[in-house]
C-alpha cells in the first residue's frame, strides 16, 4: 500500500467526515441567522456510503477519523455510524466535534458504540455572550453535555473561536475552567470561513496575545516538547503542572507545510484542504457503480493536486465559496 503523499511530501492519514451540514445554533461567524440553505436529504451520503468510502481511505493509509457537521448529533442514529466505523480494521483513533447542545442525551450510546474522544465548541462561559454569539439560549444544555462526557469517561477538549473585541473576557475563565476539570482548551484564531464576507484580519485575536493574557492572570506556560508537527494545535502546559491549553493559529502561524488532513463533505465532495476551491465529486462515483479502485484513484489524484497552503496572509488568498458548516469542521 502506497500512502497518500502529495507533491510536497506530506502524508495524509487523517480524514474528517461531515455527516450533515445542518446545525441547531447560528454562530454569527459561521452562519447567517435566517435563510440558510441546506443540502436536500437525497444529496447527503448514507451511512453505508460513508462506511465504504472510509474502508477505501483506510486501504490508502488513513488511520484517524473525526466526525463533524454542521452539528453531527442532528444526524439520526449517529451511534450506528460510529459502530460501523469503529469496526473497520486499521482505524486507530476516532473523535467527534460537536456544539454539545444534544450531547448529554446521546453521550452513553455513542461511548458504547466506540466513541471516546470529543471536542466541544464553546467560546464563552458567559450565558449572555453565548447567546450573542450563537443566537440561541442553549448554554445550560452545552454544560450538561460536558458534564455528561466527563462523568462517562470521555477525553474532552473545548474549541473556542477567538474573535477580537468580543471574547477577550473569556480567554482566562476558559483556561481556568479547563484546569479545574482536566479539559484542554483549544483557542482557534478567527478564520475566513463564513462565506458572508464579515472576516477581516483586524478581527483575529492572535495566539500570542491570548498567551500573554493567560500568563498574566494564571501563570507561565511552556510549550510541550516533542509535539506531533502535523497536529493543528500548538500545546502549552502550565508551569505549575495543572492543565494545558492549545492554540490553532491558522492566521498568525500557518501549519500548512505539515498538514495531514483530508475531508469529505456531507454531500460527498472530497477536499484536500479546509480552504480548497476545488472539490472531487465522490458521491457520484459511489452511486454510479464505480469500483473501489476508481474511487481510490480519485482520492489519490486529489491529494496529488493539493496546494502548498491557503495563503491567508497573502494577496493570493481566495476564501472558499462554501461556508464552514457546509464544508465540515
Amino acid at each position: 500500500m502506497t500512502p497518500l503523499v502529495d507533491t510536497f511530501g506530506r502524508t495524509h492519514d487523517n480524514l474528517r467526515i461531515s455527516v450533515t451540514d445542518r446545525c441547531n445554533i447560528r454562530c454569527f461567524y459561521c452562519m447567517p441567522e435566517e435563510g440558510v440553505k441546506f443540502e436536500p436529504k437525497e444529496h447527503v451520503l448514507t451511512f453505508e456510503e460513508i462506511e465504504r468510502f472510509v474502508r477505501i481511505a483506510v486501504s490508502l493509509g488513513v488511520r484517524k477519523l473525526r466526525l463533524t457537521g454542521g452539528e453531527p448529533l442532528l444526524r439520526r442514529d449517529l451511534s450506528a455510524l460510529v459502530r460501523k466505523l469503529n469496526a473497520i480494521e486499521g482505524i486507530e483513533d476516532m473523535a467527534l466535534t460537536t456544539n454539545g447542545v444534544l450531547f448529554a442525551a446521546q453521550a452513553q450510546e455513542l461511548y458504547d458504540a466506540g466513541l471516546h474522544r470529543i471536542n466541544v465548541h464553546l467560546d464563552t462561559l458567559d450565558r449572555a455572550r453565548f447567546q450573542q454569539i450563537t443566537r440561541r439560549d442553549d448554554f445550560g444544555r452545552v454544560m450538561e453535555g460536558i458534564e455528561a462526557a466527563l462523568r462517562i469517561g470521555y477525553n474532552v477538549k473545548i474549541n473556542a473561536v477567538a474573535v477580537k473585541n468580543l471574547v477577550e473576557p473569556d480567554i482566562v475563565p476558559l483556561a481556568r475552567f479547563g484546569r479545574e476539570n482536566g479539559i484542554e482548551i483549544r483557542y482557534i484564531e478567527f478564520m475566513p470561513l463564513d462565506a458572508q464576507g464579515i472576516w477581516d484580519k483586524g478581527k483575529v485575536l492572535l495566539a500570542d496575545d491570548m498567551i500573554a493574557m493567560i500568563e498574566r492572570e494564571i501563570g507561565k506556560l511552556r510549550a510541550i516538547p516533542d509535539q506531533d508537527p502535523r497536529a493543528p494545535a500548538t500545546e502549552y502546559a502550565f508551569e505549575d503542572g495543572i492543565g494545558s491549553v492549545g492554540f490553532i493559529a491558522s492566521v498568525s502561524r500557518p501549519f500548512c507545510l505539515n498538514c495531514n488532513r483530508i475531508r469529505l463533505t456531507a454531500d460527498g465532495k472530497f477536499r484536500y484542504c479546509l480552504f480548497a476551491i476545488e472539490e472531487t465529486d465522490i458521491r457520484t462515483l459511489l452511486r454510479n457503480g464505480s469500483p473501489d479502485s476508481v474511487i481510490a484513484a480519485a482520492i489519490r489524484q486529489s491529494v496529488r493536486e493539493k496546494w502548498i497552503g491557503h495563503q491567508i496572509n497573502t494577496q493570493q488568498f481566495v476564501p472558499p465559496p462554501r461556508p464552514m458548516y457546509s464544508i465540515g469542521g
